[in-house]
């Protein structure tokens, strides 16, 4: 690690951790407060809008490479653009036909921006994981910390997988490791701030972004950045599927995720520590054993999803839990800001 790369993690830190400041001083003036709902674990208003710390210092990131290689400018207007739809949808709730058009389009740009080569059937497929991808980092992010620890762990865990990726791509990996942890000191249980759809959906793109580069530079594999991401990508497939297959409204707010039903029972300081230990302890060496033996790539990905596949059916992931948080009361389905 070397001092560049110190002084973007510490300059994307520092600017992060100004803005969450700024955030938590001016969200409960301008109404940008979650309302305790259905799907969260919170019982108190809390302040959103928390993704502005890593999003705008990334952006100011990107937009200084865009101007250095324009070819980079698709990838800064797709991340920014489908950020400024989540903070939109953050303050004024939209329904799901424009936000998954914007979704789409956003990927759709960030895919020719950094694969404009690869071979039609392949982009097609990444196009599809791209959008699922920025859906899922928003169903994740329904507990303190979880999805700020899951993006922190993968940067750091591509930088030590390939020995610092190289060029740009481990600047940016810096950049986001920096503003990620610069959140998450706020975000950390009990949170202070929520990350908000602007910050999921941000980060959601932006590292499907970045496996696809690392993917085309040869950095990683397919299977190892997979693997990395087993935490997120497992838990919301399963329980979507499960959702789907029982004919609920798999389209309103709950918390039947696999996570959710963890911290129901433990709390959400130990299932986001739970979270981080199976992310270093197993998904960690798994994806080394990727990279080292890749023959038995996909033997490697289904051992990291293989606890998970136990404890989602043994937990009854997917289906309607006993009662309502917050001891019981009906709250809203919405978790937007109040006005």
């Amino acid at each position: 690690m070397g001092s560049d790369a110190v002084n973007l993690l510490v300059s994307a830190f520092v600017a992060s951790i100004a803005i969450e400041g700024g955030l938590l001083l001016l969200a409960p003036k301008r109404g940008w407060v979650a309302v305790p709902n259905r799907r969260g674990f919170h019982a108190t208003p809390t302040p959103t809008l928390g993704g502005l710390g890593f999003a705008l210092p990334i952006l100011a990131w990107l937009g200084w490479l865009a101007i250095q290689e324009p070819r980079f400018a698709g990838l800064a207007l797709a991340v920014g653009g489908v950020g400024l739809i989540g903070l939109i949808d953050d303050l004024r709730e939209l329904q799901w036909p424009p936000r998954l058009a914007a979704h789409c389009l956003a990927a759709a740009l960030a895919l020719w921006a950094l694969a404009p080569d690869w071979p039609l059937m392949p982009l097609a497929v990444a196009l599809v994981l791209t959008v699922w991808h920025i859906n899922l980092f928003n169903f994740m992010d329904g507990i303190d910390g979880l999805t700020g620890s899951a993006c922190l762990f993968f940067c750091l865990a591509v930088q030590l997988l390939s020995g610092g990726a190289p060029g740009w791509l481990g600047d940016l990996l810096w950049v986001t490791a920096g503003g990620t942890l610069g959140f998450l000191a706020c975000n950390w249980p009990p949170a202070r701030i929520f990350m908000g759809d602007v910050g999921s959906v941000f980060l959601g793109l932006l590292l499907a972004a970045i496996a696809v580069a690392l993917i085309d530079q040869g950095v990683l594999s397919a299977t190892g950045c997979l693997i990395l991401l087993t935490g997120l990508w497992f838990d919301t497939t399963y329980t979507l599927c499960v959702r789907i297959a029982t004919r609920q409204r798999f389209t309103e707010a709950h918390r039947s995720h696999l996570y959710q039903k963890v911290a129901a029972r433990r709390g959400q300081l130990w299932t986001t520590l739970a979270f981080s230990g199976f992310c270093l302890l197993w998904l960690l060496p798994l994806a080394w054993l990727a990279q080292t033996r890749p023959a038995y790539g996909w033997l490697w990905l289904l051992a990291a999803a293989l606890p998970m596949a136990v404890a989602a059916p043994l937990l009854r992931a997917g289906l309607p839990g006993r009662g309502l948080p917050n001891g019981g009361a009906r709250l809203p389905d919405t978790d937007q800001p109040t006005r």
